[in-house]
């Protein structure tokens, strides 16, 4: 028997704001401050991984070791509050996704990879400040998706069963979480990678807010 779904939990970047492509030039020119050229592919490999992972699959991978990680993390997040705060704009259709949950009274979480820093500038920024239930980021916990962590403490800061949830991500890593969290999870992946096989675990594929929204007039009564 299906649960009836009680609460939905948003992704942040990729679905809440359009913020994939900010990330990559924040990380782009961050890296190029060192003298270190990655490129827009480059940045696509570790979509969905905290900062603090990504900074540290590169210094690895390119054996930087002139500069300390902790100090391009930085870097990478003032440029891309700067970005944020200059350039951000929330994702087609979402607000209308969200208005429609209040009005059916299901909690709205927001559970991301992204530090509490870059969380509060996409809040601020969107004007939703006080509009989640829960709103919880990765940065000091144990583990990052794919694993299941954050889901889960924004499940139980809600109140709610996992199987009562349903997520809306845009990242692999993001749909593996969800799903380890035994949560039903809409993957709304960017166009160009939309046909990638690992996303075929979500339980929807949509390609947009306002394909979301159809589905949640069907499934949320």
């Amino acid at each position: 028997m299906t649960k009836e779904i009680k609460a939905v939990i948003f992704d942040m970047d990729g679905v809440l704001i359009d913020s994939e492509p900010l990330w990559r030039k924040a990380m782009i020119e961050g890296f190029a401050s060192i003298g270190v050229l990655i490129t827009e592919e480059d940045c696509k490999k570790t979509t969905g991984n905290r900062l603090k992972e990504v900074v540290e699959y590169w210094f690895e991978k390119l054996d930087i070791l002139d500069f300390l990680p902790t100090d391009i993390e930085h870097r990478i997040i003032n440029m891309l509050v700067k970005l944020i705060n200059n350039e951000g704009k929330a994702i087609s259709g979402v607000i209308e996704v969200i208005n429609f949950c209040k009005n059916k009274n299901i909690k709205i979480g927001l559970a991301t990879s992204s530090s509490n820093q870059l969380m509060e500038a996409v809040l601020e920024k969107l004007k939703l400040k006080n509009t989640f239930k829960s709103s919880i980021s990765a940065e000091n916990m144990e583990y990052g998706k794919p694993h299941p962590e954050v889901f889960l403490s924004c499940a139980s800061q809600l109140q709610i069963s996992t199987l009562e949830c349903i997520v809306i991500e845009d990242s692999i890593n993001g749909v593996i979480a969800a799903k380890a969290a035994f949560m039903k999870v809409i993957a709304l992946p960017e166009q160009e990678i939309i046909n990638n096989h690992k996303f075929s675990i979500a339980d929807y594929k949509l390609n947009n807010m306002q394909e979301v929204l159809k589905l949640f007039k069907t499934i949320i009564k």
